[in-house]
């Protein structure tokens, strides 16, 4: 099982993907990039890639449930 710490949340609305925080630049209320086919891909366990609009950094994400993406690197 992997650890809490290298999860971070996000919200659903709609189609759209929100962080409500990110782990990078701290940045607020940000609308992703993801798509409702690319989140569907995360919760079945296949890697896929964030890229921050606010800063550009890249999240790795290896897994989602239906409120965390589970990733490869401490984000707490």
């Amino acid at each position: 099982m992997s650890s809490f710490r290298t999860t971070w949340p996000y919200e659903k609305m709609m189609k759209d993907i929100y962080i409500q925080q990110c782990p990078y630049c701290k940045t607020e209320n940000i609308l992703t990039s993801l798509k409702e086919e690319d989140l569907d891909q995360a919760k079945e366990g296949i890697k896929t890639h964030l890229i921050m609009p606010c800063c550009h950094s890249k999240m790795t994400i290896l897994r989602a449930d239906e409120d965390y993406f589970w990733t490869t690197e401490q984000l707490r």
